[in-house]
């Protein structure tokens, strides 16, 4: 039987309103031990991703106010998405055609889980170096 996406992706993804500030998102981050946010609009409709690269290259660097720069401003818009019921094959496929590392999984369009390259190194390769890195406690 083909895995599906539902199989291999983290549920209950970590998102934030566009509206809330670029050191919400990175504090949130902190805590949470993650690199990335799913941005929301008009409840739970995905509306981007910001990642934690985001944030230095787009906010820090550029000397951005963080306390009151909207996550909503950095975040990729064009994000690419796959449905729980997808073969995971094809978040593979999708991550090596987009060049992302993170694809949100969503419902409706309410994201309900998060694939990352390194929940399929995990799955697919778990004696891999990338996979014992993935698995891996946060060092924050």
């Amino acid at each position: 039987m083909t895995q599906k996406v539902r199989d291999v992706m983290t549920p209950g993804p970590v998102m934030l309103a566009r509206e809330a500030t670029v050191a919400q998102a990175a504090k949130l981050m902190r805590d949470q031990g993650i690199g990335d946010v799913l941005v929301i609009e008009d409840g739970e409709r995905l509306c981007g991703v910001v990642t934690d690269r985001d944030i230095v290259v787009r906010a820090v660097a550029e000397t951005r106010d963080v306390t009151v720069t909207p996550i909503g401003a950095l975040c990729s818009s064009d994000v690419a998405t796959v449905t729980p019921d997808q073969d995971a094959d094809e978040v593979v496929r999708l991550m090596r055609q987009k060049a992302v590392r993170r694809v949100p999984v969503v419902e409706n369009g309410h994201p309900v889980g998060i694939v990352t390259i390194g929940d399929m190194a995990v799955d697919r390769d778990p004696s891999s170096a990338l996979s014992d890195i993935s698995a891996a406690p946060p060092n924050n």
